[in-house]
């Protein structure tokens, strides 16, 4: 017996599968923009987070390698070391800084071997010495040049730009950490921890090691992106200028930038009002790109994040290793 099953129906096999629809493929697309913008954060966030442990890091290496400088030679380095000519009534250098007294201690021992710390840093023998960037010295986050020229000369606003007549002295290796001169305007004699020829001791940081400031951050973005640092020294005859509009109601009438002591380069205060992070601060204080704040090490060896917004009183006491200030709450 012959049973029948018919013809097979191919019509479902030979049927070609159907696409997206225009309405269908930008629905996926959407989608897809939503969650890679939900995603974006997350990973900037995770980025930043990894930078400001990186930038901890290295404030916390510093801080080692002062202390092991303080234990072979019972206190820190100067902040820089520099003559003072009476005749031309200015510096003379040689001006290294407290950055590249500690270079054996941060495994930079053939650096510090390359070093003449008798010769000016504005002499061309001491150009490579003075232009190697150091990873220990840079945050990741900030924009800081790996090398700068510091200058001489005159700086301007008119119509809002900054009009510069200068003359170059010599190129540096960038830093975003200076030491802490105190209160006043980096130079001679702070009341912090670090100045012109200072050899600070343990037994001289009677506020405590553990609330007195030693290093903090500087960044770029300081008076209108002029947050020039490096960790070679002061370099003789060189200036820096702030530069900010703040409080300049006429910036058409040709207001001159205030000219900075090119100590500042190497060295940073706390005074005229302005808190950690404050980006209309003096070319010459602290400031951070991790927002309105920034990283410091202590005379201990611990890194705190101070914000802009702390007590101002107790900022500037932090600043000062000797002046008997009752401070209750650093944040």
């Amino acid at each position: 017996m012959i049973i029948d099953f018919g013809q097979p129906d191919v019509s479902l096999d030979s049927r070609k599968p159907r696409g997206f629809t225009l309405i269908e493929l930008l629905v996926v697309i959407a989608i897809i923009a939503v969650l890679v913008a939900l995603l974006l954060p997350a990973v900037q966030a995770a980025r930043e987070a990894a930078r400001r442990a990186q930038c901890t890091n290295n404030l916390k290496q510093i801080g080692l390698a002062l202390h092991g400088y303080m234990g072979v030679n019972g206190g820190l380095p100067p902040g820089y070391i520099s003559t003072y000519d009476r005749l031309v009534r200015a510096e003379i250098g040689p001006g290294w800084g407290w950055g590249s007294r500690i270079l054996p201690f941060l495994e930079q021992q053939s650096l510090y071997d390359s070093i003449n710390y008798s010769a000016s840093l504005s002499q061309p023998e001491t150009y490579t010495s003075r232009t190697v960037p150091l990873s220990v010295f840079l945050c990741p986050t900030d924009t800081m040049p790996l090398t700068w020229m510091t200058k001489n000369g005159e700086m301007v606003i008119r119509a809002g730009s900054i009009w510069e007549v200068s003359t170059d002295i010599a190129k540096v290796a960038g830093s975003n950490y200076v030491g802490m001169f105190g209160i006043g305007e980096p130079g001679v004699d702070g009341d912090g921890v670090f100045f012109r020829d200072s050899f600070i001791t343990p037994k001289d940081i009677l506020d405590g090691m553990s609330q007195t400031a030693c290093v903090g951050e500087r960044s770029t973005d300081l008076s209108r992106n002029r947050g020039q640092a490096t960790w070679a020294g002061s370099v003789p005859n060189t200036f820096l200028w702030s530069c900010s509009l703040v409080g300049n109601p006429d910036p058409d009438a040709g207001t001159p930038c205030v000219r900075e002591d090119g100590s500042g380069a190497i060295l940073g205060h706390t005074g005229e009002g302005h808190g950690p992070g404050d980006r209309g601060a003096d070319v010459n204080q602290f400031c951070s790109a991790h927002g309105r704040g920034a990283y410091f090490l202590f005379c201990d060896g611990h890194v705190r994040y101070l914000r802009t917004e702390m007590n101002y009183p107790t900022y500037k006491a932090i600043s000062t290793r000797a002046k008997g200030e009752v401070i209750s709450n650093v944040e």
